[in-house]
């Protein structure tokens, strides 16, 4: 691994790559795969594949209690939970929402037939202003999604306040924040209900999977019945459902992450307190920080480009691909600018300046259990590199 102390060392300028393999930002924790086994044979044993088995049922209790609610419904993604979530509160309409987000949280809306309104963010916290949120609302709002950013939480408060004035059902999108909390209580327990992702990519997963959090009894028998065809019972199917089950393999995956909770997030403050160390005194960059009065995941490491680092972020983005290290942009450009929302929505980033703003300066770096402490060394090395002077001017074009 090359450490980096004179530009002539970037593969830009014709150097050999960092990494003869790509450095990920989202490489799997696995967490004890003899535990992982142990639960393959015994689902195997069972002949018990899916449809509410065993290991979805305990997940599911676990899940509660780990997270302090009454119930928790485990889907087959995410994706597919927010969309559950959307029509058990019989949203329609039009949903306030950040276009600063992954575009998941927009299209669960989307094919719902329901419009997903832009509302802006704030700089500081990259998650919805309540006041923006304000300005968005009209005769057809039925509700607001927040999407807690980050691992951090929106202004719960905030945004519950607004609901309540206008009337509104006010959900999470807790993609980011699983094992997080918010004044202390875990994330989970807030508006009518919270969807969290168990994606490969998370710091904890479940293969491929996802769940709603409530405490409401109706909206989590609607959501079971919704996730199952609309079946209650055999034979007698009273609803329009769909096919939201998770398997048990996946709930399988999920309990052994369970196991493994902390060791996972231990690595990840580890992680990221080895960035901090190296980042805290170069000029033009912002290391996001996290409130250690809250649990935190620690699982994204999130930097901003200021207008005084001598490198755009798109160019640092460029210098790290040509290395092989797959640092990325999140969550650019912003929903609103994807197909279909750019042609629906054309003026929409007129409301948008805070999310402009941060969508076109940050960076996640690479962490969590795949990463070294000589992967940071080598990651932060670059940064510094391009931050001295004179490094910028040597740098290709961007084609």
């Amino acid at each position: 691994m090359k450490s980096f102390s004179d530009a002539a060392d970037l593969a830009l300028l014709g150097a050999p790559p960092a990494y003869a393999q790509p450095l990920h930002v989202g490489r799997p924790n696995i967490g004890d795969r003899d535990a992982f086994m142990r639960r393959m044979n015994d689902i195997l044993d069972r002949r018990w594949l899916s449809n509410n088995g065993p290991m979805v049922q305990e997940f599911e209790r676990s899940l509660a209690e780990y997270l302090g609610v009454k119930h928790v419904v485990a889907m087959c993604n995410g994706t597919v939970a927010l969309e559950i979530a959307i029509r058990a509160l019989d949203l329609t309409g039009e949903v306030i929402v950040p276009s600063y987000t992954f575009i998941a949280t927009a299209h669960a809306l989307h094919w719902q037939a329901i419009t997903p309104v832009f509302a802006d963010i704030r700089s500081d916290t990259h998650t919805l202003d309540p006041e923006a949120v304000r300005r968005m609302i009209t005769p057809r709002t039925t509700g607001i999604i927040g999407v807690h950013l980050w691992g951090r939480a929106c202004d719960v408060e905030g945004l519950q306040a607004v609901a309540d004035e206008h009337g509104l059902q006010l959900m999470f999108d807790a993609a980011h924040a699983f094992a997080c909390t918010h004044k202390g209580t875990r994330i989970g327990n807030f508006g009518r209900c919270e969807v969290f992702s168990f994606h490969a990519t998370k710091f904890f997963n479940s293969f491929e999977g996802g769940a709603v959090a409530t405490n409401d009894d109706e909206l989590a028998r609607q959501m079971r019945l919704m996730a199952n065809f609309g079946f209650q019972g055999f034979d007698n199917g009273i609803y329009p459902g769909t096919n939201g089950k998770m398997t048990e393999v996946c709930a399988a995956m999920g309990l052994t992450g369970l196991e493994s909770l902390d060791s996972f997030t231990a690595t990840n403050r580890r992680n990221h307190g080895h960035y901090a160390s190296r980042l805290n005194d170069v000029p033009g960059l912002s290391l996001l920080a996290y409130d250690e009065a809250e649990g935190n995941n620690f699982q994204y490491v999130v930097v901003e480009v200021g207008d005084t680092f001598p490198v755009s972020r798109n160019d640092i983005i460029r210098v790290f691909h040509a290395e092989n290290i797959l640092a990325r942009k999140y969550f650019w450009p912003g929903c609103h600018a994807m197909l279909p929302y750019r042609s629906l929505f054309p003026h929409a980033r007129l409301m948008l300046p805070e999310t402009l703003k941060v969508a076109d300066r940050v960076i996640v770096l690479p962490t969590g259990t795949a990463i070294e402490e000589s992967d940071i060394e080598c990651v932060t090395g670059i940064l510094r590199l391009l931050a001295a002077p004179g490094t910028a001017a040597k740098l290709p074009p961007a084609a």
